[in-house]
C-alpha cells in the first residue's frame, strides 16, 4: 500500500492515487484550517497540486507509528525544497486518512 502511494504520488498519477482512497478518505494540513473530505474533493486537491507540473520525491519515515514522507519539491535549479511531511492512515488496503 506504502509504495504504491508514493510510486502514484511522485509520478503525479492522480488515477492511481485514487484507487487506494475510500470514498470517505479525510485530508488534513495541521496547523491550518484546511480539511477535505471524500475521494472526490481529495481528488480535486490533489489535481492542483500535480497540475503545475510540481514533482515530489518522498522520503520514507514514521510519525506516531504511522507511515509518513517527507516530501521535497523538485526545483528548476536542480535542488530539492523540503515542503512537508505526509502521514498516512491506513485502513485494510486503502489509505482512510492522510495529514500534509
Amino acid at each position: 500500500m506504502v509504495t504504491k502511494f508514493v510510486r502514484a504520488w511522485e509520478s503525479a498519477d492522480l488515477d492511481a492515487l485514487v484507487a487506494l482512497l475510500p470514498d470517505d478518505v479525510f485530508m488534513s494540513m495541521p496547523p491550518t484550517p484546511f480539511e477535505y473530505q471524500g475521494r472526490d474533493v481529495v481528488a480535486r486537491f490533489c489535481v492542483g497540486i500535480f497540475r503545475a507540473d510540481r514533482r515530489f520525491d518522498l522520503i520514507p519515515t514514521r510519525a506516531n507509528g504511522q507511515p509518513a514522507f517527507g516530501a521535497y519539491l523538485h526545483s528548476p535549479n536542480g535542488i530539492s525544497l523540503g515542503t512537508g511531511l505526509y502521514v498516512l492512515t491506513l485502513t485494510g488496503d486503502r489509505i482512510c486518512a492522510m495529514q500534509c
